[in-house]
């Protein structure tokens, strides 16, 4: 079996990791688990021992599909061949998804994306991502750490070196926990990225060159702070006062 460098696959083959990973997700009964990138279904078996309801897997390597009709005989299976940057998890047809996989390095950020514009369905993840986006995923030093951050409790769970990988990548991975905060908060999450682009684009700039000055001066926030000077909350109320004048 030949891995695509192209879709950055990196088999995640430790077995104690991958028990360790299904522990963190503790899958209760009747759970909907998605899982992206099965890749050969190493960590699917591990799943397939919780007592989940169902484990749906999301793959967009059609041999990798191959591979794992014939690897998983499990009714509670179904096998999506599909693009995870841009699955419309609504489809589905399920409330309340946990979400679990090792994102492929390439494309980690775009799925971390689309896991937040379908905060609807997908209520918890379990995802392993290199080490280095899980840590500016907890800072405010990238727009997609303050996207997240704004709907999901970000927890780093643990650091994997690369040697439990086939094959090894020359980088740390990290396993990172999303969940939901419990929330009325009525945000679009498409807005709400255009917004935080704007807002991030020249990030040494100072904020009344990207901003309206009024509408910082409304918000109570220096025209003269950079943006990873803000805290969410700021963010939040810059964001509905942006709103206003688009």
């Amino acid at each position: 079996m030949r891995l695509k460098k192209s879709l950055g696959q990196h088999l995640l083959v430790a077995p104690q990791i991958l028990n360790t990973i299904v522990k963190f997700a503790n899958i209760k009964p009747e759970e909907i688990v998605v899982e992206i990138g099965p890749g050969t279904g190493n960590l699917t078996q591990f799943l397939l021992k919780t007592p989940l309801k169902k484990l749906i897997l999301i793959e967009i390597d059609k041999n990798m599909i191959e591979i794992l009709r014939e690897k998983i005989k499990d009714s509670r299976v179904n096998l999506i061949c599909a693009d995870a940057t841009q699955f419309d998890f609504s489809i589905l047809k399920e409330e309340n998804i946990k979400v679990v996989g090792n994102l492929p390095y390439n494309v980690a950020s775009l799925i971390i994306e689309n896991i937040v514009k379908h905060k609807q369905v997908i209520y918890e993840a379990y995802i392993m991502v290199q080490k280095e986006v899980a840590e500016r995923l907890q800072s405010t030093s990238s727009w997609l750490g303050i996207f997240v951050s704004t709907f999901y409790k970000i927890e780093y769970l643990m650091t994997i070196p690369p040697r439990f990988f086939v094959p090894p990548p020359k980088v740390d991975s990290a396993l990172i926990s999303l969940k939901r905060y419990q929330t009325n908060l009525q945000i679009d999450p498409i807005t709400y990225k255009k917004f935080l682009t704007q807002i991030y684009r020249n990030k040494r700039k100072i904020l009344r060159h990207k901003i309206k000055e009024e509408i910082l001066l409304k918000a109570k926030i220096s025209p003269n702070k950079r943006v990873e000077e803000l805290s969410l909350e700021e963010f939040l109320k810059l964001f509905q006062l942006w709103k206003e004048v688009i």
